[in-house]
């Protein structure tokens, strides 16, 4: 594959995992590169790309950052084209790794050929289709928590890494044990596609040239020193949220990014603007829980019972688990939504 000369030092190309809480953190990692001199191409899928709702493009100051596609091999409908979370991970791996494959060869064929590829922990195969082509590949941990996840997988023998011996204890840190983990991972069998997902991050970790994670170094400094030792280079890029609302370094950022979702912040904000400062209670799982009916029904009950407000988000496929009655029990004092943000 013939390279041109190239205008610029480095061209990034950034892969996410396809969930609200993964895009956004490492779009706005893309942003600082950007501002930094290097160039950057954001990559989703051809399903997102079509139907994705966001506030507005990069602003024109941010020309060297870009967006392309890979496809998830769910191009018409996205996740409920998929019978399952196993078969769409599995078509995501497939159809995700033919066409970086081949976004890596389309621009490897221009003068913007990519350098380095920047993927999310849960995406391990793009590490693979980076190192076919001779490129470097820096996994990004989205969670704040990464370095704890990661400390505890190497103790309890789950994850090998080039080190001579696994540590005891980690300063700053208690032991971790089955327990200190998300329910998902300690209550066996709750989700096993994503405790496979979860597990399967670290597959690769010890290959990839730079391990970077959504914390900032004061926050755990001493977990970080230690666990440099076992992961090296690991790098605190955190907290990755808009500029303005951090250090201001770049001019008129306060765009968090995309939205998967249509948003329309007016129920949430006025009906919070008529609720005393810090007497609301906010409750969200996310957009891959799965609670059963009975874990609904005690949520709440006991949300209406304890005489605080709450906003409370609940996605469509989770609505018909809650009580009867429940939305007219709760007039005035709670209030549902599909989403927020």
């Amino acid at each position: 594959m013939e390279k041109r000369k190239k205008s610029y030092s480095t061209h990034v190309l950034a892969i996410p995992y396809l969930s609200q809480g993964h895009i956004n953190p490492l779009l706005q990692l893309c942003k600082r590169l950007v501002s930094k001199g290097l160039k950057a191409t954001f990559a989703i899928t051809i399903f997102i790309s079509n139907s994705i709702h966001h506030h507005h493009h990069p602003p024109q100051s941010n020309s060297s950052l870009q967006f392309d596609t890979i496809s998830d091999g769910c191009d018409q409908a996205g996740f409920p084209q998929a019978g399952s979370v196993q078969d769409y991970l599995a078509r995501l791996e497939a159809a995700g790794s033919q066409t970086l494959a081949e976004l890596i060869r389309k621009y490897g064929s221009s003068d913007n050929s990519i350098d380095c590829i920047i993927y999310d922990a849960y995406l391990p195969w793009a590490l693979d289709v980076a190192k076919q082509f001779g490129l470097a590949g820096a996994t990004f941990f989205t969670q704040p928590c990464a370095v704890d996840y990661i400390y505890y997988y190497v103790h309890h023998g789950l994850l090998k890494l080039p080190v001579e011996s696994s540590p005891v204890s980690i300063p700053g840190l208690p032991l971790l044990e089955l327990q200190d983990m998300p329910s998902f991972i300690y209550v066996h069998g709750s989700y096993p596609a994503y405790f496979e997902l979860v597990l399967n991050q670290f597959s690769n970790v010890d290959k990839a040239d730079y391990v970077l994670v959504n914390t900032f170094y004061q926050l755990e400094a001493q977990v970080v020193d230690s666990m440099s030792k076992l992961v090296s280079p690991l790098m605190t890029i955190g907290p990755t949220i808009p500029s303005s609302y951090l250090d201001n370094q770049l001019e008129n950022d306060n765009d968090y990014g995309f939205d998967l979702y249509y948003l329309d912040p007016s129920a949430c904000t006025n009906w919070l603007s008529t609720k005393p400062k810090g007497s609301v209670v906010y409750v969200s799982f996310g957009s891959m829980a799965d609670l059963g009916e009975e874990q609904m029904e005690e949520l709440a009950w006991g949300l209406l019972e304890s005489n605080f407000y709450f906003l409370w988000v609940v996605r469509d496929s989770e609505k018909e688990k809650l009580p009867t009655k429940f939305k007219q029990e709760t007039l005035g004092k709670g209030l549902l939504v599909g989403w927020c943000s």
